[in-house]
């Protein structure tokens, strides 16, 4: 049994997020510049033993320089202290290409477990020989959870920032040789 690497290929990867304004309409954002790897024996998916992932706080985009400003502040994820967000998973598994990837997951030095829904994509080679795994992988969490509770509300009664943080990722991974 041999435990191979498999690396990100960021070009073919993205990691999007979606949260509630003044719970009438959804803002999306991005994480830029994230890593994922795994661990996986006899390139076998249903037997990953390890996948861990990074987000640099840094690299948020949601197509507004202020909000992404803003974002970065104490009143969120307070990027001059905590400048990652990490995952390190601690149980993966699949069947018929569907399946549940649980973890930690750390933002600001609050760690959490969570449960994420994973669709398997498969195994390709691409045009260079490179071997590739596709994902798809979504989730929630709550952002009151890891101590983002900034949340004004307006003079109306409406609530500025919703608390669910819904995310979607698709992943390409690059075996290692």
């Amino acid at each position: 049994m041999k435990t191979n690497k498999w690396i990100l290929d960021p070009s073919h990867s993205e990691m999007v997020f979606k949260v509630k304004h003044l719970m009438i309409s959804t803002v999306t954002g991005h994480f830029r510049n994230f890593n994922v790897e795994a661990y996986v024996e006899d390139d076998d998916f249903s037997k990953i033993s390890t996948i861990r992932f990074t987000a640099e706080v840094d690299s948020i985009d949601t197509g507004d320089k202020n909000r992404d400003e803003h974002l970065k502040s104490a009143h969120f994820f307070d990027l001059e202290k905590h400048s990652q967000i990490k995952f390190v998973s601690t149980h993966f598994g699949i069947s018929e290409n569907v399946g549940i990837l649980s973890g930690n997951l750390t933002i600001m030095e609050v760690t959490r477990p969570i449960t994420l829904n994973v669709e398997f994509g498969g195994v390709a080679l691409d045009n260079y020989g490179q071997t590739k795994a596709g994902f798809t992988i979504d989730g929630k969490i709550s952002r009151k959870e890891f101590g983002m509770t900034w949340g004004p509300v307006t003079e109306a009664g409406s609530i500025v920032v919703g608390d669910e943080v819904k995310f979607h990722s698709e992943i390409q991974l690059m075996k290692q040789p």
